[in-house]
């Protein structure tokens, strides 16, 4: 029986702000720019593009496609890792995939990001960690690009 692979990592940030606007930073290139990475090209049509573009934390690309997609909830594409962790998470059959859904809450909107399709091992620990802190980083820096744009 095969091993079970690690579980997804969900992270959760409230923006205060209109879900209209916090979609839009999810699929409009111009603004993925600004907190996510260096440069995206995105079609918002299952199966389309979602190519991200990446400086740093190291240099590589994304060459994802949107799985899921209903405007102002939810939006689901394919992860391809930076180059540390390809050989290990870009080949096979499927590679993992990133799902983000848009909640309305007291506070304002709960964003909640869940990455699966993780192996098991300590290669798949220290790919899932990294990760982890990636988009746990990420998530913050599209709060505060959020709340600049809407406040200055």
């Amino acid at each position: 029986m095969p091993e079970e692979g690690l579980d997804p990592i969900l992270i959760q940030v409230t923006i205060p702000l209109p879900i209209p606007m916090i979609y839009a930073a999810l699929t409009a290139p111009d603004q993925l720019s600004g907190w996510l990475c260096r440069s995206a090209r995105v079609s918002p049509m299952v199966d389309g593009e979602y190519t991200l573009t990446f400086d740093e934390p190291v240099a590589f690309d994304s060459p994802g496609k949107i799985r899921q997609l209903t405007p102002d909830v939810d939006l689901g594409f394919t992860w391809f890792a930076p180059p540390e962790f390809a050989a290990l998470m870009n080949r096979g059959p499927a590679p993992s995939t990133v799902y983000v859904r848009l909640q309305e809450s007291p506070e304002g909107v709960d964003v909640t990001l869940e990455h699966a399709g993780w192996g098991s091992g300590d290669a798949w620990e220290e790919a899932r960690s990294w990760h982890f802190h990636f988009w746990e980083g990420r998530l913050e820096r599209l709060k505060d690009y959020l709340i600049k744009s809407a406040y200055g």
